[in-house]
Parts: C-alpha cells; sequence; structure tokens
C-alpha cells in the first residue's frame, strides 16, 4: 500500500494545486523547439519533484510512468567497486549522485554519457533527447560540479539535464548560468489546508506539503480516521534534537559535550543528515539563548556547516560547533 504522499502526488500540470501560473509556464517550456537544463530549487516539501515528474510526463506521455529502480555499478580510478541506486524509464534517469561521497564526478561523467549515447527509438515521435534527473545537487563536489559543466556543454544536443536542489547557492556559477532556473517557493497556509482537506475528503476523514501529509497519515495510523482536534504526532528526531538544544544550554560544560556528542550519533546512525542537525538545532538555540547571541551562533553554525561539507567526520564539526556556542554563551553571562 502506496504511502499518502505518493498515492495523492499529481501526475499532471493541471491537477496540481498551486503555483499554477508557474505550472503554465513549464508547459509552454515543452513546446519551444531548444529545451533548455533547468535548475529547480526551493524548499523541501514544496513540490520540485512533483513539478519534475510532471514535465516529463509532459514531454514524453504516459511512458515516462514504466519506471524501474536499478542499482547502477560503477569502478572508481582506484579500482573500488561501488554502486549507486537510480529509478528509469526509457526517456530519463533519476539519481542522488551525492549518495556515493566523493566519488560522485565519475557517476555523473558516466551517466550523462551512457544516457546521451542511447538515441531515441523514434525521434519523429519523440523528443530527441533523453533527461537526466539529478536530486540534492547542491550537494555535489565542485569537481562533480565542474565535470557536470562541460559535460552537458559537450552531449546538450542528445542529453539534458534537470538539477534540483534547495540552495542554488551552493551550486557553482557557471553551472548555474548554463541552466533555467525554476524557483519552487513553499505554499501558502491557505494552499497547504486546501491539499491536505482533499486528502482527507479522499480518505473519508474528518510549507512542507510532504511533511504534512506523512503527519497525518501518521496521525490516522495512531488514533483513527476521526481527526477533529486530535494532536498531529511529531516525529522523534524533532522532538530529540530539542531535548538535545535543552542540554546544551543546562549543561555547558566538557560533560555536557560528551553527552551532545553520544545524542549526535544516535541521530547520524539514523540518517538524519548534519545539514538538518545545524538547522533545527540553530532554531532551537535562538528561541532559548539571549537575543545578542543569535547572530554569533547562526555564524558559527554556518561556519561548521560549511567545513562539515569539506571533511568526511561529521560529527567532528557537529561537536566543534556546540563546543563553541557554549563557549560564547559562558562568555556572555560572566560579561
Amino acid at each position: 500500500m502506496a504511502l499518502w504522499v505518493d498515492k495523492y502526488r499529481p501526475r499532471d500540470f493541471p491537477k496540481l494545486t498551486f503555483h499554477k501560473e508557474q505550472a503554465e509556464q513549464l508547459i509552454s517550456l515543452v513546446s519551444t523547439s531548444d529545451f533548455p537544463h533547468l535548475l529547480f530549487c526551493g524548499p523541501s516539501g514544496a513540490g520540485k519533484r512533483t513539478r519534475i515528474h510532471c514535465l516529463l510526463k509532459k514531454l514524453y506521455g504516459k511512458g515516462v510512468e514504466n519506471v524501474h529502480v536499478e542499482e547502477i555499478p560503477f569502478t572508481v580510478p582506484s579500482g573500488k567497486k561501488l554502486q549507486i541506486h537510480s529509478v528509469n524509464s526509457n526517456y530519463h534517469i533519476e539519481l542522488t549522485p551525492s549518495d556515493v561521497g566523493i566519488y560522485d564526478r565519475v557517476i555523473v561523467q558516466e551517466v550523462v554519457k551512457t544516457m546521451a549515447q542511447v538515441e531515441q527509438l523514434n525521434r519523429t515521435a519523440q523528443k530527441a533527447f533523453k533527461v537526466v534527473v539529478l536530486m540534492e545537487a547542491e550537494n555535489l563536489s565542485r569537481e562533480a560540479q565542474q565535470s557536470l559543466r562541460r559535460t552537458m556543454e559537450k552531449y546538450a544536443g542528445t542529453c539534458k539535464i534537470v538539477l534540483c536542489c534547495e540552495s542554488a547557492s551552493r551550486v557553482i556559477d557557471p553551472l548555474r548560468s548554463r541552466c533555467m532556473l525554476i524557483r519552487v517557493a513553499a505554499p501558502s497556509d491557505t494552499e497547504m489546508r486546501a491539499c491536505i482537506e482533499f486528502v482527507c475528503a479522499k480518505e473519508h476523514a474528518a510549507g512542507n506539503v510532504r511533511r504534512a501529509i506523512c503527519l497525518l497519515e501518521g496521525s490516522v495510523a495512531q488514533h483513527g480516521k476521526d481527526l477533529v482536534k486530535q494532536s498531529v504526532m511529531e516525529p522523534e528526531w524533532e522532538t530529540y534534537l530539542k531535548q538535545t538544544a535543552e542540554l546544551i544550554m543546562q549543561k555547558k560544560n566538557a560533560n555536557g559535550v560528551l553527552e551532545v556528542r553520544q545524542r549526535f550519533y544516535e541521530l547520524l546512525c539514523r540518517c538524519i543528515p548534519s545539514s538538518v542537525i545545524f538547522i533545527n538545532l540553530v532554531d532551537e538555540l535562538s528561541k532559548m539563548c539571549d537575543r545578542s547571541l543569535v547572530g554569533l551562533l547562526v555564524s558559527a553554525a554556518a561556519r561548521y556547516e560549511h567545513s562539515s561539507k569539506l571533511g568526511s567526520k561529521e560529527i567532528y564539526h557537529l561537536e566543534a560547533f556546540v563546543a563553541t556556542f557554549m563557549e560564547l554563551a559562558c562568555a556572555h553571562q560572566q560579561s
């Protein structure tokens, strides 16, 4: 049984419930003779992936929905053999190169090259090009982004690149300049409410659409479908991070750092990204600390979040951030 977030995901542009003007622009883009590379940018759950899938269906028809999951094997220059998960159709491939870490450059080169060299079966009835969808583009290494820039220029006629990211600022300028930027803003509360009410109506039940629908489904699973004034469950990892922020404020010492470090291990082992931990910690700590510390808090988080992308051990940078904030908070109390 499919999750509601997938079950009720719009499959066509007319079924989209918000950003309808943008949908019309994307429809007109399909009819152009010179289809560009695209960069979809916006917050999580705003509908970037949904619009990409609608665009693919508009380009190629229902055949693009006949997808299969594949593990792509590849060998890095050192001889090490790895695999990456992908979703394929006869017309496109969707994958997240950053899943393989520092080897993402090899994936980008090989996948784009392979897709570009396989021609469409019927070039008169279909678009002459195929599409490579790269998710979490902002997490690509600088080497991978530079390699992608050169590769997309070389195969522009037979392969179009669609990048999807939350922050375009982490995509290098030469790559951004070669793509048409599509900003997908988070829906308003009214638009989200309409979306949730639609799902409730379909299931006969009384900013981030994906998260909202998943939370709604979790509440129905726990309390049944009579959701009149029932409180919605908060994800356990969010509660855990709030408790971690409280611990940081209460124990500004070496023992506190050790306790927080263990909690970070728990979160990372459960696949909570370090970037999410940084964002949520800053959000919680900014509510608890003195207002004069907020600027220093954000600055420290930005510095260590950036350094975590350059290193291989995220736990070190999270721990350093906490130690730095504790030092700042203690100095402020003594002043």
